[in-house]
C-alpha cells in the first residue's frame, strides 16, 4: 500500500515507515558525516536532540517523562552493579534507574545527535550507529531504548546488534509510540514521529531476534493537549486510562530476556556506512599551491 509515494511497509521485515516525507538526518549530523541508505527505503522521520530537550522541558513534556518513569517502574528489577547502556534519548530515565549501576553509559544515534550527560561530571554519553555498537560481545547488563527503535532504519537488524551486546540472561526495555494510541498521531510531540508500533508487532520482532518478553506496560493515557486546563487533569486521566482504555495507552513498554537455547546465524556483512570529510577545503588548498607556484616562478 502506497500513500502519496510514501510506501507503509518494507519489502523485509513489514515494518511500517514514516507516515511522511522528510530528511532523516539532523544538523548537528549533517555536519558530522554523510550516510548511504539503501535504495528502496524511506527513511523514518525522527525528531532531533534540540526538539527533543525542548519537548521535556516543557510542561507537556514533564507529565510524559513522568508517566514513562512509572512504567518502567512496574516492571524494573533492580539490579546491583549492573552495566546499564542507553539508546536513544534516555537521559530522563538515566537519571532515575542509572543510580545504582556500576556503569551507566548513554547511546544517542548520529542522525538524532548527542548532549554531554552527566550535567557536572565525567561524559558517559557516545555518538553511535544502532547497528553498530561500540561494544564487544555480551558486554552490558541491561539497555534502555527510547526514542530509538521506532527511528532506526532496520528495527530487526538494531535488535540483533543489541542481541549481540547483551550478557547471557541481560535485559532489554523497549518504550515505543502504540499504534493504536492517540499520541503517535500528532507530530507536535516526539512520539507523533517515526515507526509506531502495535503490541503484536513489537513481540514478533522480539521474536524473531531471540528475545523473550517478560513483562508488559503502559503509559501515556492523557490526551497529548498542550491546554492547561487539560495538563491539570492529567492524573484523573491517567489513572482512568490505565483502567478502563490501556489499549489505547500512547507508549508500550516492554522488557525482554535475552534468549541462548537458539543460536544465531553468523554472517559476515559490510558496514553500510561511508564516511566522507564534509569540511575538507581541498580545493581551496590545490588553488592555493597553484598560486603560490605561479608568484615563485615569475620572482624567478
Amino acid at each position: 500500500m502506497q500513500l502519496g509515494g510514501i510506501t507503509r511497509h518494507n519489502a523485509k521485515g513489514g515494518y511500517p515507515t514514516s507516515r511522511e516525507p522528510g530528511d532523516c538526518l539532523s544538523r548537528p549530523a549533517r555536519h558530522l558525516l554523510r550516510r548511504s541508505v539503501p535504495a528502496g527505503t524511506v527513511p523514518a522521520m525522527i525528531t532531533d536532540i534540540v526538539a527533543l530537550r525542548a519537548f521535556y522541558s516543557s510542561l507537556i513534556g514533564r507529565l510524559a517523562e513522568r508517566s514513562i518513569a512509572m512504567a518502567l517502574s512496574a516492571i524494573w528489577s533492580k539490579g546491583s552493579s549492573e552495566r546499564l547502556v542507553g539508546l536513544g534519548y534516555t537521559l530522563p530515565w538515566l537519571d532515575r534507574f542509572g543510580g545504582d549501576a556500576e556503569r551507566c553509559f548513554a547511546f544517542m544515534p548520529a542522525a538524532q545527535g548527542a548532549v554531554a550527560w552527566p550535567v557536572g561530571g565525567a561524559c558517559s554519553t557516545a555518538l553511535v550507529f544502532e547497528e553498530e555498537l561500540p561494544l564487544p560481545d555480551s558486554s552490558v547488563d541491561r539497555v534502555l531504548m527510547v526514542h530509538s527503535l521506532e527511528h532506526a532504519e532496520n528495527p530487526q537488524q538494531t535488535l540483533l546488534e543489541i542481541w549481540r551486546v547483551l550478557a547471557p540472561g541481560g535485559r532489554l526495555v523497549i518504550a515505543v509510540p502504540n499504534r493504536r494510541g492517540m499520541w503517535a498521531r500528532f507530530e507536535h510531540t516526539p512520539f507523533g514521529t517515526g515507526r509506531p508500533f502495535s503490541r503484536t508487532q513489537l513481540a514478533e520482532a522480539l521474536r524473531e531476534a531471540n528475545f523473550t518478553a517478560t513483562s508488559w506496560s503502559d503509559a501515556l493515557h492523557f490526551p497529548p493537549s498542550q491546554r492547561r486546563a487539560m495538563l491539570k487533569l492529567h492524573n484523573l486521566l491517567e489513572q482512568a486510562g490505565r483502567r478502563f482504555w490501556p489499549i489505547f495507552a500512547g507508549v508500550l513498554v516492554v522488557e525482554a530476556e535475552k534468549r541462548l537455547y537458539q543460536g544465531l546465524p553468523v554472517a559476515a556483512r559490510a558496514s553500510r556506512r561511508v564516511f566522507v570529510p564534509v569540511l575538507s577545503p581541498q580545493g581551496a588548498t590545490r588553488l592555493g599551491a597553484t598560486r603560490r607556484v605561479e608568484k615563485e616562478g615569475q620572482g624567478a
